[in-house]
Order: C-alpha cells, then structure tokens, then sequence
C-alpha cells in the first residue's frame, strides 16, 4: 500500500478512478425491488444480471410465465424483482418476480385510494361472502363483498366474470395488505341523478300501480316500478297475518298496487306497504270479547306457542303455558299442528299494542276443580309413586293425570324424613291423606305419616313443669338423646338442661339405657315441639324442699341438694 501514499502517482489516481465508478455508487439493500437484466435462459431458469451484486440471481421460468411475462423471455429484457437476500447460507442471492409485481401493485392502489379514484379490474371468481377482482394493472387481488355488485339485488352474476370494469377502492388495510373494492359505488355514481329525480315523484301516502315483484329477501321483497325504480316491501308491511316469508303473499312476476310508506332521499329508497291496501282485520276486534269461546286457525308454530288466526290477518298467541293444566313443559311443536282448527278461550284484548292472548286449556274442565270434589281435604286414599327427587315424592291418585306433591317431612314423624324417603321407588303403593289444594296455583300437597297415629299425642295429657319419665338412648358432646316411657319419638335433652350444677352437667356422666326423671320445660302442640330438662326438675324439687324443711345443716354436696341449708338459711334471715 505504499505506492497509494503519494496523490500524484498514477497508481494512486487510477485507484481513486476506480472507486467512483458507478458499480461503487449503487445502493444495494434487501427488501428492495431492483431491475434485473436477462442474461441467460434455459428451460428451467433464467438468470439475470443486477448491478451491484456479486453473483447471478435465478428465477424460475415457470413463475415467469404464470405472471403472463412468457413473451418478455429474451436476452436483455429488463425484470423488476425483489431482493429478498443479497446472500443466503449457500452464497446464492434470492429474488423473486412475483413479489415485486405484488408490491408494486399495493403502492399502485394506495396511491388510487389516496386519490380516489377508480381501478380497473375483473372478476376471476366467486368466493364466500363476494367474489375476488382481480387489478388489470399489477395482477393485485381485491375482495368485492356481495352487497357492492350491483345496486340491484343479483342472483347470479356470471355474465360479470372476466368483464374489464371499474370498481372503486372503498377500504384499504395498510398493516395486512387487503383491499375492498365496489362496482355498486360505480354504478350508482351514474344513476345517482336520474335516481333522485325519479324518487322526488313520490309522496307518503302516494299508491303506486303495477309494481311487479322482481325478487325476494329474508327481510322483504323487491319490486320494480316500470322496470327504472326498485322499491322495498318489507316483510312485516307484506300482511296483517304472521308470516315467515314475502312468498306466501307475493309472486315472482306478478303486478300489485303498493302504497308509499317511506321516502329517503338521503338512501334513495322507498319503502311500500301491501297490507296497508286492504283494511286492518284488528278493526274488527268489536267483534269479540274476552273470555269467550272461538275457534282459531294454528297459522305457525314456534318454540314458546303457537301463532293463530281468529279470522284471515286477525291473528292470537297462544302460549305454551296455556295449552295443559297438567303438563309441565307442554309445547306446541308437539300438541298442534299448522292448520289444525282448534277451540281457545280469549284472554286478553290490548288495542294499544294490537295483540290477542288466547288459552286452550281453558276451554276444558280444571282436573284441579275436579280433583278437589272428589278428594276433599283430610280425604285418606291410595296412591302410585310416579317420581321422586332429593327432597319430595310426586304421587298420582286414582285415574287423576295431577301428580301430588309429598314432602319428605311428611313421610314419617321421625326429625329424618331424608332417610324414610329412601325406602321409597317409582311403582310403590302408599297411602296419602289429602293437605292441601290450591286450584289458582295448581298444586295438590299430600302426607304419608297423617294417616297413621300422631306419637305426638301422648303429650295431650302432659302439662308444663310435669315429671316424666325417660329412657336414655345416646349421649354425645351436645346433650343426652332420650324416649318418654310409652312414646315413640326421641328427643334431646340439651347439656345445660342435665345439671344445676355446672360440674354435674356432663353427658359422660350417662352411659346409656338408664331410665331417669326429667321436666317438661316447654311444650308447643302446633309446631310438635317439646322440651325436656333434668335441671327444671332438681330446681322444683329445690323449692319444694325450701317450702317444706326447716334451716337444719344439709349433707351431701356433691347431690343436687348441697346448697339447700345455705338457701334455707337465706330464707330465716329474709323473715
């Protein structure tokens, strides 16, 4: 390098010449589209020559020929590509055509889009939701929703395939690179005058002759006004009667009078009414009054009733809760059927909302009234166990379709009725006494235990602060579980009820089966509760005691009488 140090040797000028040439000056950057000169072609491939790069791109001839650049394949014609990577881990620089024509082509459509204006393009096939327009000028591909083909509704648009047209860019996602585009825009620029012209014709009110049904929409239908207007029937203003769709009152082709509803000359449509032609059927509802009998044609059947006819267009609800006194979940998709004629009882008339509730269950007798005569309260009879859950059984008596309702507290006069209601399956015959009946609710509560003796009554003769006597059954940290001598309930003496003393008030103290007095401290006859206590009675006992026997020195403190000569001591110096 020592020859370079001197600037006026020829060696040194002829290095410098050769740094500002122009292959030093080119800027060579992957992600970049670069031009590409062809300097060879074989079947397979063809290589071409870029400024700046070390070796020979290759594309592949096939990929030439899709993007219809076949005819470009000679020696010295130009290619844009992408440079994808000057070097890749086998030393060979990556290009690709295809690319390049795709980038190209956005920076195309954002400038059209930035500008707004239109693109040339075509229809190269159908996809869900639209069809797929391709841009003549980069090959780019667009997406053309349905409801921008036409500004008409179109079965069918083959005849539009292939077609150079103009569409126009009407959404642009930079960030994913998807374009929207519309040929309806396109169209209805052209239309949009002569359009506003024709709909200023039309007043509300106004009655348009002869339109003729052109297609139909699961919101309404389409006609068209001497084949230049289109006008919406909507599906509600096709009939006064429900229906599901415009063909069961329009016909493809045929002429009806409409009347204008709506005019929007911001939307440019107008919106036109066919049942407001004829007269409103709910006008006649003079006709008819509440709670009387009619017969209704079933017109539509839906998940929550039944849609029906008092007369054409005059149409009723009846509601799945109004079909059955006794069945639960009773539906109208199994019960009736469209057309069937059927006799209902009218509900409800409400003028304001223009609706009608009817009932078909009331047009046959209660099975709760008639249940009600024949089994009157406190009647004792028969019944078939027809189902059961975690708390109740439902019983069915005799022939009756009403399933009774029996609590498990109403099995047995045990505190377990969880446990007797096990004892019971599906099919067992079981003797019921009938509690109560509420027709308006529809509800019937039945008891199994009400039909045997009450163990409850062997306390009618008992009175409060009366001594009884008890066996012991269990104890356990809370208490002592007893049974009167004679009854066969248990009941619970509470650990503060076993002693006065505090000392003698464990239930450790008992080990079972010893028969042992106690008091009746509380006793309610309607809520069947009764409560015993070993204390109440040593405390009776105490002040019988007190009232019959002098001040004289007790013994025994550990009995339940140990304080009984303090007490009466006590009781010497109160006189």
């Amino acid at each position: 390098m020592e020859i370079y140090k001197e600037k006026n040797n020829p060696k040194t000028k002829e290095f410098e010449q050769l740094l500002n040439t122009q292959l030093s000056k080119i800027n060579i950057e992957e992600g970049k589209i670069i031009e590409g000169k062809i300097n060879k072609i074989t079947e397979k491939y063809v290589f071409l020559f870029c400024d700046g790069l070390k070796s020979e791109p290759v594309l592949d001839v096939n990929e030439l020929k899709t993007m219809g650049l076949g005819e470009k394949l000679k020696i010295g014609e130009k290619i844009p590509v992408l440079l994808e990577k000057i070097e890749d881990k086998n030393g060979d620089v990556i290009v690709s055509a295809s690319k390049a024509r795709k980038i190209a082509g956005w920076e195309k459509l954002v400038e059209c889009y930035e500008k707004n204006e239109p693109v040339m393009g075509k229809i190269v096939s159908k996809c869900k939701g639209g069809a797929i327009v391709e841009h003549i000028d980069t090959g780019s591909l667009m997406f053309l929703p349905g409801s921008q083909i036409s500004d008409k509704p179109l079965k069918d648009f083959s005849h539009l395939m292939n077609e150079p047209q103009k569409f126009a860019l009407i959404k642009l996602d930079k960030l994913r690179g998807n374009a929207c585009v519309s040929r309806r825009e396109i169209i209805s620029s052209f239309n949009k005058e002569s359009k506003e012209k024709l709909i200023s014709k039309y007043k509300v009110g106004d009655v348009i002759k002869g339109a003729e049904v052109k297609s139909y929409s699961n919101f309404g239908c389409f006609l068209t006004v001497n084949g230049e207007l289109d006008v919406l029937c909507h599906l509600q203003e096709a009939s006064y009667s429900r229906i599901t769709h415009c063909d069961e009152v329009f016909e493809i082709g045929k002429k009806y009078d409409v009347k204008v509803i709506e005019v929007n000359l911001e939307k440019l449509q107008i919106g036109v009414s066919l049942k407001q032609m004829g007269p409103d059927p709910f006008e006649k509802i003079g006709n008819y009054e509440v709670n009387k009998v009619y017969k209704v044609k079933v017109d539509k059947i839906t998940d929550f009733g039944a849609f029906c006819s008092l007369e054409p267009g005059l149409t009723t609800l009846l509601h799945n809760s109004e079909l059955s006194y006794t069945k639960k979940n009773a539906s109208a998709k199994k019960m009736l059927k469209v057309g069937q004629e059927i006799s209902c009882v009218i509900t409800d008339i409400n003028k304001e909302s223009r609706r009608i509730a009817i009932s078909f269950k009331l047009t046959q007798e209660n099975p709760f009234t008639s249940f009600s005569k024949k089994y009157p309260l406190d009647t004792i009879c028969e019944g078939i166990v027809v189902s059961k859950n975690e708390y109740s059984l439902f019983i069915k008596i005799g022939e009756s379709e009403i399933d009774c309702f029996c609590h498990c507290n109403d099995l047995t006069y045990s505190s377990d009725g969880e446990k007797e209601l096990e004892n019971f399956k599906k099919g067992d015959k079981i003797q019921v006494k009938i509690l109560d009946i509420k027709i308006d609710e529809q509800k019937v509560r039945v008891g199994h235990r009400q039909t045997k003796p009450d163990p409850f009554d062997w306390f009618k003769d008992k009175k409060v602060n009366q001594t009884i006597t008890v066996k012991i059954v269990s104890t356990d940290n809370k208490g002592l579980i007893v049974k009167p001598e004679g009854c066969d309930l248990d009941f619970q003496i509470k650990k503060s009820q076993i002693a006065i003393n505090a000392a003698d008030a464990r239930p450790s103290r008992f080990t079972g089966n010893e028969r042992i007095d106690c008091a009746i401290e509380s006793l309610d006859f309607e809520k069947r509760k009764v409560s015993l206590s070993i204390k109440l009675l040593e405390e009776n006992l105490k002040k019988e005691a007190l009232e019959k026997y002098g001040v004289e020195e007790g013994s025994g403190k550990n009995l339940p009488f140990s304080s009984l000569s303090d007490d009466l001591k006590k009781k010497e110096k109160n006189k």
